[in-house]
């Protein structure tokens, strides 16, 4: 066996241009050149890096905010939409690996949207896209149910490549389904804040210790590398919502704040952890070390029963409508051409522009 990969890591921990999506695209893109020139080959985003993070369904009535979902609607982004294929072309150019959160927008519903993760391949490919598979609490007043399509591991010239987002990290057979398929580095994209209390009620969701456990859990199970990169809300995200209630101050500045790090295949910290302020925590990964760790327990391996345990996943892609041509001659694998996945098609459209 030849030397496994060796490459440096960067969690992106920043704020988005909120809900403006071109903004926050060419800010994206800034982060890229800065975490590349650093020498990073694999650069992870938080989650709904673009536009935002919808925090505002968690401090006001669904009643009192259709303003702001029908700007996160608006700034949302298509998939073969302009701010990705920007971000796909500096991949290549590049020559970089990049993760990134989107609120993804239906092209069949303008009030549709997805709470979805790319994983962006160094020649400008999407190798990975995931729709979240169930929004969490409050985000279902926002974001539609994903399906299974995107619970895909890519497997690159610098290791297996997978990621779930925020509260999937959870769920135990979503997290299988990526070991399983022999996940090297695994992305956990999160929030800025997450509040479930108001806090002079006590009790709120502390994010920091929530989110390492069930990084460093993923890592130590799967034997990966964990790239956990969470949100911030920077002056600007504060002042908005502030400004359209003074009340919301009390939430937003004791809920506590999301953090980024990476960590090792024992699920200890090997990077900087970032909390209070924007930045980039960067780590080397040297895949070799996931290897000795499976002596111990390898779950998809010697350390299961696959005679008493079984998992099936139904990687289908759910859309709103499917089409069946009454042309003559037309069967079954002219049916499936034309519902090719979602990815293939978005790949014959990026060659044909020149991106």
């Amino acid at each position: 066996m030849g030397q496994l990969p060796r490459f440096k890591a960067a969690a992106i921990h920043a704020a988005p241009v909120f809900l403006d999506k071109a903004a926050t695209t060419r800010k994206a893109i800034a982060l890229i050149q800065e975490a590349s020139r650093a020498g990073a080959e694999f650069i992870a985003f938080p989650e709904t890096y673009i536009p935002a993070f919808p925090v505002w369904s968690a401090i006001w009535a669904p009643i009192e905010n259709h303003d702001f979902f029908i700007r996160m609607s608006q700034e949302s982004v298509l998939i073969d939409g302009p701010e990705v294929s920007e971000i796909r072309r500096e991949a290549r150019r590049l020559g970089v690996f990049v993760s990134i959160g989107i609120s993804e927008r239906s092209p069949a519903s303008v009030g549709c949207m997805w709470n979805s993760n790319l994983i962006i391949g160094d020649d400008g490919a999407i190798l990975v896209h995931h729709r979240k598979l169930v929004p969490t609490f409050y985000e279902k007043l926002i974001w539609a149910a994903g399906d299974g399509d995107g619970l895909r591991v890519a497997d690159t010239r610098i290791g297996r490549l997978g990621g779930l987002i925020c509260g999937e990290n959870t769920n135990p057979l979503a997290r299988y389904t990526l070991m399983a398929q022999g996940e090297q580095v695994h992305v956990s994209s999160w929030p800025p804040i997450w509040p479930t209390r108001p806090p002079a009620n006590g009790g709120n969701f502390d994010n920091v210790a929530a989110n390492r456990i069930r990084a460093s859990a993923h890592s130590f199970e799967a034997k990966a590398f964990g790239i956990a990169t969470a949100g911030y809300m920077d002056k600007s995200m504060r002042d908005q919502l502030v400004h359209r209630d003074p009340k919301a101050a009390e939430v937003l500045d004791a809920t506590p704040r999301g953090a980024s790090f990476i960590i090792d295949p024992t699920g200890a910290l090997i990077s900087d952890t970032l909390q209070d302020e924007e930045g980039i925590a960067y780590a080397e990964i040297d895949i070799g070390q996931c290897i000795e760790p499976k002596q111990f327990h390898d779950v998809v391996g010697y350390y299961n029963r696959f005679d008493i345990f079984e998992l099936t996943v139904r990687r289908t892609r759910q859309r709103p409508v499917r089409f069946v041509s009454d042309e003559a001659g037309c069967n079954a694998a002219s049916v499936r051409q034309a519902d090719q996945n979602d990815v293939d098609f978005r790949e014959i459209a990026f060659q044909e522009e020149g991106a």
